[in-house]
């Protein structure tokens, strides 16, 4: 067969099939991306737990990571998220045989790293401190390179000094976020932050920061326990554009009021949605997490269907 024939061939296939093709919008930043322009909605879904729900033994040594991932591999859990502060010597990096050894335990376990995060505060107005931040954040990028996480965890901060309004704190801490999103693209690893009813606490101050960010290195880890005021189902389904990762939690603030979230209401506004990857679930109050997740997870199967 010549050359010219493969090449002629090569050209009459990719025409008949061109246009099958469409641009979409990338609803974060603008970017295109190709796609047949009638996906289907809801992608593949798969679970994941975030290590906050073992706080308490992570913290008080009576449970490790290498338990935490037996812990998921028994329950047939997708993932796991390994938040940083529960790695020895956080906000230090461990060397690189413990991350590789961990990585390699997840991976003979049949587990994906979903993630990690950290703890940051860019609401603090002395500027030094935040570039600590910054830091930490950067060098926990590029473990998350190393032991597979494709995203990181940031939150915004606590801090509403007097003397700033809510507009200047959000100045300094979108040119923050782009500094450590420019770093995590860099190292093929997504920033995403987390509303977490702090300096973050609706739907819309969360969506203006992420727009003014403008990357596709940059995503929200959609909290559905940390929208307190009114109706919190409406604000997730119109922040799932944006979720690059999620916390799933047992319960939701409906009008301030804390009561159980409706698993089957949530995940019909998921599943209406484009939204694919891992939903994490989060465990959080009393009780011997021990038992609690192994109930909030059948709970969380049986509404998935």
């Amino acid at each position: 067969m010549s050359r010219s024939f493969n090449r002629r061939s090569v050209l009459r296939s990719l025409a008949l099939i061109a246009p099958a093709f469409s641009f979409c919008e990338n609803p974060v930043a603008g970017y295109p991306i190709i796609g047949s322009g009638n996906e289907k909605k809801s992608g593949k879904l798969k679970l994941s737990l975030n290590a906050y729900s073992f706080n308490k033994p992570l913290m008080d040594g009576t449970l490790n990571l290498d338990g935490l991932l037996e812990f998921c591999a028994k329950h047939n859990i997708d993932g796991v998220d390994l938040t940083g502060y529960y790695f020895p010597g956080y906000p230090v990096v461990p060397p690189d045989d413990f991350l590789y050894d961990l990585k390699r335990k997840a991976f003979k376990l049949g587990l994906d790293i979903s993630g990690t995060g950290v703890r940051n505060d860019f609401t603090n107005p002395d500027a030094n401190k935040r570039k600590e931040d910054i830091a930490i954040i950067k060098n926990w990028i590029v473990c998350a390179s190393k032991i597979g996480a494709p995203v990181i965890r940031i939150f915004s901060g606590t801090m509403i000094p007097k003397e700033y309004d809510w507009q200047t704190i959000s100045e300094w801490m979108v040119t923050d976020i782009k500094e450590c999103v420019e770093f995590g693209k860099a190292h093929g690893v997504v920033v995403a932050i987390q509303n977490h009813n702090d300096f973050l606490k609706t739907a819309d101050q969360t969506i203006d920061i992420i727009k003014r960010v403008n990357s596709p290195w940059f995503g929200l880890i959609l909290d559905i326990g940390s929208f307190r005021g009114g109706d919190p189902y409406p604000q997730i389904a119109r922040c799932i554009p944006y979720a690059v990762n999620w916390q799933i939690k047992e319960l939701v603030y409906v009008n301030n009021k804390e009561e159980k979230v409706n698993l089957k209401k949530l995940f019909e506004i998921i599943k209406a949605s484009d939204y694919s990857g891992y939903l994490p679930i989060e465990t959080l109050g009393a009780g011997d997490p021990f038992q609690k997740i192994p109930v909030f997870l059948e709970e969380v199967r049986h509404a998935l269907g």
